[in-house]
């Protein structure tokens, strides 16, 4: 048996129908292949389907569809036809989205631009000494088989080219280039958004990351219980001495070394994997402790503060809502940061930037490299609305990325190619995604 955990990841539509091919090849000589995956085409290739769900994180866990593929389909559309409803749906979200019960937004209005950022004499690794215009302003993607020279552009010339000019700090430096030109004051910073986790220490969350914490704190602070114990808000930080279990340090967790073996983690048996102090915990706000607060859902959380009357608790409600938008509304407000995946990491950074008033003259470029990696069709379609957020505050967007979804809803496509490797390297073409 051979198990392959989204084996389509980095690779483009070409590959794509080969890997189907010799994944073919494993099942017809008598092996057993279950795949973990996203794309369509892997999917409709399948003999079966096993669909997990509905939703994610504490809104799935359940088999919402297990058969073939195609006759799930079939069912679906039939359904739909005798329910007359517009907005059946099979109770799977893959299904709906196979069946074309549920589609992609469609961008037929490209957005025009006139002022670009240019790479002259790009010559790192395979790239053929070529001069490439990045639109400000806009949404770009970059594509291109795997090898084609996608990353030696992006991730190792245009980026640390970029932060060098603009003084920010780069770890790498650039790679071999003649010039960076063009309208390089309309862009005040630039940002790769990477899918590393969002934080070093495993008592890090979302909510600390986005720094909503700060005002759930507040609101714990201000109630009576608090106020009369002299509480203030580092006693609700699970971070520094106060309030935080002094047994976990705040983590809820305890990790037992294995001299021989990997390391266990258990609960605290002190806390019970609350993180706080007893005292601590009968602080109240509406009936619920922090610790209750921290093991709610984003959705949970938004119907929570949205009710409140206090204007910190608006504030709060307003805040997730950014979460909710990027598709994360499923992970919990406390959730540790190491339990979150590479593109839950990458949406979270993503709502950091969403939630920032930005000034009119603050103009980030922002590059992302392959964020449909993990994404179902549903979180694709977050994804777009996101970015499409983005630009309307003005700011630009760079998207290394396979997934055609993601390149039909892009401004302007830069194609290189032809192959990987030693015959890639060139720009095969630059355009708007329909004229390709």
């Amino acid at each position: 048996m051979y198990i392959l955990d989204e084996p389509s990841i980095g690779l483009h539509h070409k590959d794509t129908k080969r890997l189907i091919e010799v994944i073919k090849k494993l099942r017809d000589i008598g092996n057993t292949v279950v795949i973990v995956e996203h794309d369509k085409e892997i999917i409709l290739s399948s003999d079966k389907l096993i669909d997990i769900g509905p939703y994610a994180g504490v809104y799935g866990g359940e088999v919402v569809w297990e058969g073939d593929v195609n006759k799930g389909i079939e069912e679906a559309l039939k359904k739909a036809k005798e329910s007359k409803d517009e907005n059946y749906t099979s109770g799977s979200l893959t299904i709906d989205y196979l069946s074309g019960l549920k589609q992609m937004e469609t961008y037929p209005h490209k957005r025009k631009w006139s002022k670009y950022i240019e790479i002259k004499g790009a010559m790192e690794h395979n790239l053929k000494n070529i001069s490439v215009k990045f639109p400000l302003g806009v949404m770009t993607a970059i594509t291109g088989v795997s090898g084609s020279g996608k990353s030696s552009l992006i991730g190792d010339t245009l980026y640390p080219a970029l932060a060098r000019h603009l003084q920010q700090h780069c770890d790498a430096k650039p790679g071999a280039f003649k010039e960076l030109c063009g309208d390089l004051g309309q862009i005040s910073s630039v940002e790769f958004v990477d899918q590393n986790p969002i934080g070093k220490s495993s008592r890090s969350n979302p909510v600390t990351y986005l720094k909503i914490y700060d005002d759930i704190r507040k609101l714990y602070c201000d109630q009576q219980f608090a106020k009369v114990n002299g509480f203030g808000p580092s006693h609700f930080s699970f971070n520094v001495d106060g309030g935080r279990c002094p047994q976990c340090l705040g983590d809820g967790n305890i990790t037992i070394p294995m001299q021989f073996m990997a390391d266990v983690r258990m609960v605290c048996e002190e806390c019970g994997g609350k993180r706080f102090k007893p005292t601590i915990l009968e602080v109240k706000y509406c009936d619920k402790d922090i610790s209750q607060i921290l093991d709610m859902s984003v959705v949970e959380a938004i119907d929570f503060f949205g009710k409140q009357k206090e204007a910190t608790a608006k504030r709060i409600a307003q805040k997730l809502k950014i979460l909710d938008d990027v598709g994360l509304g499923y992970i919990k407000l406390g959730q540790s940061s190491s339990s979150l995946s590479g593109g839950e990491s990458q949406r979270i950074k993503l709502a950091q930037f969403l939630s920032k008033d930005s000034a009119a003259s603050n103009k980030i470029l922002f590059i992302f490299d392959e964020p449909t990696t993990g994404l179902h069709f549903g979180d694709i379609k977050k994804l777009l609305s996101a970015f499409n957020a983005l630009i309307d505050k003005g700011h630009t967007i760079i998207v290394v990325e396979h997934n055609t979804d993601v390149i039909n809803a892009a401004d302007w496509v830069i194609d290189l190619g032809p192959g990987g490797g030693d015959k890639g390297g060139n720009i095969c073409y630059q355009g708007v995604p329909q004229e390709e």
